[in-house]
């Protein structure tokens, strides 16, 4: 790879070594110290016109990923001969060397490859023949120093070439870098030697083993991140799909086969020259990205992270199309290029197996037993699936289809050759394909499989048969959703949302599930369910709302999979729906019982809910890791077990008296308490109070306001397992402004409220009740941080300090944020309540939000009631139940207008800041 470097055009514009070398040679004097200080300044000058030189031909030619990098690999060649020459022929000349004055440098790691990002750490190493002299350490010494005060970050070794074999056999890294060694400078029959050495006593023999560790190493490495090359904030170094695996591909082929290029891998036998085209194409494009990523960031940084990703496309130079903007489709083009480095991956390996795996095994993998006798006229080669011959599809292309049903109804993977037909050949699959029944209930068998359909979509669509077949999948395959809350482009999202319901299914995640698992059990539209779930997402991008347009998919392409009226109906409906139970469950208050009316009516009967539920759960923790949590468990939970009970009952509230009566005696026997002193607790708290609160945090409520006695104010916080979160009790003396201080105050303790009942006794004290959680989403859980939790709500309501100015003293978080432009809205209704205007918000995510709009409700004279919090990624969505000040809904057309003025300005961060005195 190295040989680029010999192919940059107009290498003096980077760096001309012979004019700087003159001007080193003419400095005077002969002080050591000021010499190197001088020469410091000079090769500064040189380093950074190189890298001047550099970044405008890539802002001109922006995808010339490779050239850019090897100028990288260039300029600091250049500079390291500099180095070496002044350092000893000025700095420390030697007349006459012994045979152990002799020193060599070495370039290793992707410095070694000829390729450097603008930031990239310069790993060179030191070679003598024997135990270094006192001559070689001041030259070593002095050319890193020099090295450092140009600001270059330095992996460095110094080794004699017994401790370069030994250190290279004990150590995979050091062996990896070095087999990357590249003579920059020095003794060069030194260098000789040890690449000699380094091929007789390193690699000779072990090329089996080597392959073995370097595959484990990579595996272990895209678990560490992930494992999946459709994450939406991707590493292009290290993640699935990176510039790491094609360098393990070279790695591996150079070890094994001695090659010196990647084009000498198609001699090997390892590429086809259009695998190679390939190689070269997404190696030069991720070269390109990862170069504009070091000089947006102006640091070694690899991973393409939101703020990012829009700068880097418009210096790319991508444009806006129909439905997809700059961003979308950069990434989008990522995410190909990414596809299309696995594909090589999993072709090289196919070859290696040929050459390096024992006979009848597959290369660190044990040997496969089964042998399936009907197999449709495909073969076996070592447990594989493969072809019996290269014309296999053309000859009837539902075998494209076929392949995979066989792979999934047998266990068996599928030969990297047979993928690479399937791609070649995926254009095979038309409309007349697309309409064949046994092609259709091939696909519908894979999808709705009771095995692993997760696994074998997954292959479908990286060998690109899926998006070929269902031309609306491929429209979504690549496609990124740019915001935070998404972790996965759409198509892997769909797929993964599969694999956990057929996981929830098969009981693997009955402990994470055990409702879903319970009522996935009991339905009876089980392929409407999976074959929903495929789609819920399939009409993404196409510039309206994707729930109503995936529904006119759904019925346009489920008789097309073979389901039935019926079933085309459930699905449609499903996917037109599928975000109706997590917008009731965790943006509405569900103890208001028309919040579960409105739910049930659209609903309409038990089997829809089932699998809605189900539906709703694999779609949420499809999202990413960490979106999950037991607070959305719980809410989807209670929503269910509402509407479950209306739909069996009818839609009419009945007993609301009965069930609170039932409420409290349960109460009173889980406290004990005797009869006068419950009654008294009783008499002191509304209807409202008993319906909204489960029996647990009225068993807790209850012994507070007990110990509280007559203090005008106790504030408890305790873990709340059963919600993932802390519970935060404020019991009060009620007054204006109560809910913004207690807000404000939690925020400044590090915490965030995820919901809030707000209650008040009737004799005029306030209870509230707030759910907490730290900015990871898990509860507040060890006792420091609870009393400071405790302490700060205390100082807030006893107004010890000036609120608002802590509040704007506290450094904002979370920057990434800022490259998502979200226009603040407000949403007034007075339908979706008997009894409160309910007020939602949508913002983009912001420390204090809450606090904000809390005291914009107190600026307007509103009374809260509940409170719900929800953030997806950057946005946050905040609704209120609220009453006016003598409990009426608010319903004055200025009152609205005067509302929603306040509250917009709040959501937008320009409301002024509440005036308080200090106390």
């Amino acid at each position: 790879m190295a040989a680029r470097i010999d192919t940059l055009p107009n290498r003096r514009a980077i760096v001309d070594r012979r004019a700087i070398a003159d001007a080193l040679a003419a400095l005077d004097g002969d002080n050591t110290a000021r010499l190197r200080a001088q020469a410091v300044a000079i090769l500064r000058g040189a380093l950074d016109a190189g890298r001047a030189e550099i970044a405008a031909r890539l802002a001109e030619h922006p995808s010339r990923g490779s050239e850019a990098a090897a100028g990288q690999a260039f300029l600091i060649d250049q500079l390291l001969r500099l180095i070496y020459d002044f350092t000893t022929g000025r700095l420390y000349p030697i007349n006459n060397p012994t045979a152990a004055e002799r020193l060599t440098l070495i370039a290793v790691g992707g410095y070694g490859r000829g390729e450097m990002a603008p930031f990239s750490d310069v790993d060179i190493a030191f070679l003598t023949p024997w135990k270094q002299t006192g001559w070689t350490e001041q030259v070593i010494e002095a050319m890193l120093y020099t090295l450092w005060d140009l600001g270059l970050k330095v992996g460095h070794s110094s080794r004699s070439l017994d401790e370069m074999v030994r250190m290279a056999n004990s150590d995979l890294t050091i062996r990896t870098a070095l087999l990357e060694g590249r003579y920059v400078w020095g003794d060069e029959a030194l260098y000789d030697e040890a690449s000699a050495r380094f091929d007789r006593e390193v690699t000779a023999g072990t090329a089996r083993a080597f392959i073995t560790e370097k595959l484990a190493e990579r595996n272990a490495r895209h678990k560490r991140l992930g494992d999946s090359r459709y994450v939406v904030e991707p590493n292009v170094k290290e993640g699935k799909g990176g510039l790491r695996d094609l360098h393990t591909l070279f790695w591996i082929g150079k070890y094994a086969y001695r090659v010196r290029t990647v084009a000498e891998l198609v001699d090997k036998g390892l590429l086809t020259r259009a695998e190679l085209r390939q190689f070269q194409t997404a190696e030069n494009f991720l070269w390109a990205v990862r170069c504009h990523l070091h000089l947006i960031t102006g640091r070694a940084e690899d991973r393409l992270t939101f703020d990012v990703q829009r700068e880097i496309a418009e210096r790319m130079r991508y444009a806006n199309r129909p439905g997809a903007t700059p961003v979308e489709r950069f990434m989008r083009h990522y995410f190909l290029e990414a596809k299309k480095v696995g594909d090589l991956t999993g072709l090289f390996l196919a070859h290696l197996d040929d050459s390096f795996a024992a006979r009848g095994r597959r290369f660190g993998l044990p040997s496969i037993s089964r042998r399936p006798s009907r197999l449709k006229g495909f073969r076996l080669d070592r447990g594989r699936l493969a072809l019996p011959a290269d014309d296999f599809f053309a000859t009837d292309p539902v075998r494209l289809i076929e392949m995979f049903a066989l792979a999934d109804k047998h266990g068996l993977e599928i030969h990297p050759l047979a993928m690479r037909a399937a791609g070649r050949d995926a254009g095979l699959i038309d409309g007349a394909v697309r309409r064949d029944p046994r092609a259709n209930a091939l696909f519908l068998d894979v999808l709705t499989s009771p095995r692993d359909p997760e696994t074998v979509l997954r292959w479908m669509n990286e060998a690109g048969v899926f998006g070929r077949f269902v031309p609306d999948f491929g429209r979504v395959v690549a496609q990124m959703q740019f915001d935070m809350y998404h972790h996965y482009t759409v198509d892997e999202h769909s797929i993964r949302a599969i694999g956990l319901l057929s996981q929830i299914e098969r009981g693997i995640l009955k402990a994470d599930h055990p409702h879903s698992h319970a009522i996935v059990t009991q339905i009876v539209s089980r392929r409407a369910l999976y074959v929903a779930v495929l789609l819920h997402d399939i009409a993404k991008g196409r510039g309206g709302d994707h729930s109503v347009l995936g529904a006119e998919v759904a019925m346009r392409l489920c008789p097309r999979f073979g389901l039935t009226a019926a079933e085309t109906e459930m699905v449609a409906w499903l996917v037109r729906h599928h975000l109706l139970m997590s917008a009731t469950a965790f943006k509405r208050d569900l103890a208001d019982f028309k919040t579960i009316l409105d739910f049930a009516e659209v609903v309409k009967s038990p089997e829809r809910l089932r699998l809605l539920l189900v539906l709703t759960v694999v779609d949420i923790r499809a999202v990413g890791p960490g979106v999950w949590n037991s607070w959305k468990r719980q809410l989807l939970t209670d929503l269910y077990e509402a509407a479950e009970e209306v739909l069996r009952l009818g839609h009419k509230q009945t007993g609301r008296k009965e069930r609170i009566a039932a409420k409290q005696a349960d109460l009173q026997a889980l406290l004990g308490w005797d009869a006068a002193a419950f009654a008294e607790l009783v008499a002191r708290l509304p209807e409202s109070y008993w319906i909204a609160e489960p029996i647990d945090v009225l068993a807790r409520n209850a012994r507070h306001i007990a110990e509280a006695g007559e203090r005008p104010l106790s504030i408890s916080a305790q873990v709340y397992p059963e919600r993932g979160a802390t519970l935060v009790t404020v019991y009060a003396s009620d007054h204006p402004g109560l809910f913004y201080r207690i807000a404000g105050a939690i925020h400044l303790a590090g915490g965030s409220v995820i919901d809030a009942r707000i209650h008040t006794t009737r004799d005029g004290m306030a209870l509230d009740n707030f759910l907490v959680q730290d900015p990871l989403g898990r509860p507040f859980d060890d006792a420091d941080r609870l009393e400071r939790l405790r302490a700060g709500i205390e100082d807030a309501l006893a107004n010890r300090h000036r609120l608002a100015d802590r509040l704007a003293a506290k450094p904002l978080a979370r920057t990434r944020a800022e490259a998502f432009r979200i226009e603040p809205s407000v949403f007034i209704d007075n339908k979706a309540s008997n009894r409160y205007t309910v007020v939602e918000v949508n913002a983009a995510d912001r420390p204090a939000l809450l606090n904000g709009l809390a005291h914009a409700l107190f600026q307007s004279k509103a009374t809260i009631h509940s409170a719900h919090v929800a953030t997806y990624g950057e946005r946050a969505v905040d609704t209120f139940y609220l009453t006016d000040l003598i409990g009426d809904k608010i319903t004055a057309p200025a009152r609205l207008r005067a509302l929603e003025k306040r509250m917009l300005e709040a959501a937008a961060g320009t409301a002024p800041p509440p005036r308080e005195a200090a106390a």
